[in-house]
């Protein structure tokens, strides 16, 4: 059996406790002969800063270069509030998606079946949701130049960010969610805002000469602010989607909240495929570092563990494992376990160590 090297960054917050539960999967996934790993860990975000001075140091990079795929759990928190804004916990995070190349963020939005109530709209609406959210990752406002604030004659203040695509990323990002509709039901939808913004202007341009080659996929242009409405409105007329950083961040949100919680959503950062067929890849939840419930024992752990039935699938070729950990997480829903932010009101939870827990028995319990 070969033994996939993972690196694992707890973070800040519920990250370590979250990344506890993962542990213990895939613990139990080497000992029933599913698939081994070689597993270390390293330091990311608010921590880091503490430790060494930095988000992210050199050898922790060098450790994720050197990885099948890397695990993260969360970063920041009101701790790190006032560190200068180039060292912030978050920096961490972003050098690890530009220095990979992580340049395709992939966020699935299920809605497991026992938890159709536990979402914001009405059932009907959400039961069998089924979306992935194809997000482009290292372009865009978050990383274009300048990006400043400066101080004007008048005394007054101006703040710069600035949005910048290239032909080049918009094709290869592209070309992941058609070649991942291909897989499903052959159906992707570009968002973008063609009507206000140049680089809109060029999205939908370079998004239609992609889909000349990808003819048995169906493509649909939709405006960002309306399909944000239409997520709310008729979220299942939606299969793959595809849009640029910032509107993929707010985007990927309102679709984690149809399921019922952030506490459910994981997702996978892709690098591109290199001469051998492997890529450099990142997984985390979509949820943050929650330092209000940190180190209670309530975070919600399917979003980690889900990170890494992606990870076995995306990285490893492991697609029967990754079905077997993901219908595991559905057979403990079933069974009524939750933690507090999925519990309906006036049930017992579990804590995040049940949760974990819950999830091993169910692999147990399919595997006979």
């Amino acid at each position: 059996m070969t033994t996939h090297k993972l690196l694992l960054l707890p973070g800040d917050g519920i990250g370590p406790e979250v990344m506890a539960e993962v542990e213990k999967v895939i613990g139990f996934l080497g000992e029933a002969g599913i698939a081994a790993f070689e597993t270390e860990g390293d330091l990311v975000g608010g921590c880091a800063i503490d430790a060494h001075g930095v988000p992210l140091t050199d050898a922790a990079l060098a450790r994720a270069e050197a990885a099948d795929a890397v695990l993260l759990g969360a970063v920041g928190g009101p701790k790190w509030a006032n560190v200068a804004y180039e060292i912030r916990p978050e920096a961490g995070l972003l050098r690890l998606r530009k220095d990979l190349g992580l340049f395709a963020n992939l966020r699935p939005a299920i809605c497991y079946p026992a938890l159709a109530e536990a979402s914001a709209l009405k059932r009907e609406l959400v039961e069998g949701l089924d979306i992935m959210i194809v997000r482009e990752l290292t372009g865009g406002v978050y990383f274009g130049e300048p990006k400043e604030i400066t101080t004007l004659a008048d005394g007054t203040k101006r703040a710069v960010d600035t949005q910048v695509y290239t032909t080049g990323e918009i094709d290869r990002i592209a070309r992941v969610a058609f070649d991942l509709a291909r897989k499903r039901s052959g159906r992707v939808a570009s968002a973008e805002k063609h009507n206000v913004m140049k680089s809109g202007v060029l999205w939908k341009e370079v998004v239609t000469q992609v889909h000349a080659e990808y003819a048995d996929v169906a493509l649909e242009h939709v405006l960002a602010d309306n399909c944000a409405m239409q997520l709310v409105r008729r979220p299942k007329q939606y299969d793959v989607l595809v849009t640029d950083n910032l509107f993929g961040d707010v985007l990927s949100d309102v679709a984690a909240m149809l399921t019922g919680s952030l506490g459910m959503l994981p997702s996978a950062s892709l690098g591109a495929v290199d001469a051998k067929g492997s890529r450099k890849a990142l997984y985390e939840p979509v949820h943050g570092s929650a330092p209000d419930i940190a180190g209670r024992d309530l975070a919600n752990p399917l979003a980690m563990i889900g990170s890494l039935a992606m990870a076995l699938r995306y990285s490893f070729g492991l697609g029967e494992a990754a079905d077997l950990l993901d219908g595991a997480i559905t057979d403990a829903l079933a069974g009524g376990a939750r933690t507090r932010d999925i519990a309906p009101e006036g049930t017992r939870a579990l804590g995040t160590a049940g949760m974990g827990d819950a999830v091993v028995a169910a692999l147990k319990a399919r595997i006979g």
